[in-house]
């Protein structure tokens, strides 16, 4: 007797391994950002995708705003051409995140998404910052 998890079987090892780590070239989680921040770590621009009035609301330390619908060359031009953007948005509900990525990596600029978002940032018990 088998369950819903097991049909259909698992990938082989091999390529199980293969996807996975294809999958981590993509995304990251706030477990990984927070940490890089908190010890200073932070090799990557954290981008707030969403509004300004979300960002003001709160966002994660750290985070430059910008909304996706903004992110053009003219809005990079500070950044060199290899910096990693690491972007997010409200949370596994909202999409910002990936137009925003599908913009930054349209313009050649390296890109991960943190999954989550701030709803994952705030499960994780983690704190938000807010503009002074």
């Amino acid at each position: 007797m088998s369950s819903a998890v097991s049909r259909p079987p698992a990938a082989e090892p091999d390529k199980a391994r293969q996807h996975f780590e294809s999958l981590l070239r993509f995304e990251t989680d706030c477990w990984d950002v927070h940490h890089a921040i908190n010890h200073k770590r932070q090799d990557f621009i954290l981008l707030d995708v969403r509004s300004e009035q979300a960002f003001a609301a709160g966002h994660v330390p750290g985070a430059v705003n910008l909304p996706q619908t903004r992110v053009n060359e003219d809005m990079l031009a500070a950044y060199p051409p290899a910096t990693l953007f690491v972007v997010y948005c409200a949370g596994p509900h909202c999409n910002g995140a990936d137009k925003a990525a599908l913009r930054l990596a349209s313009l050649n600029r390296p890109v991960k998404k943190m999954i989550g978002g701030i709803t994952g940032w705030l499960d994780e018990g983690f704190t938000l910052s807010k503009p002074d």
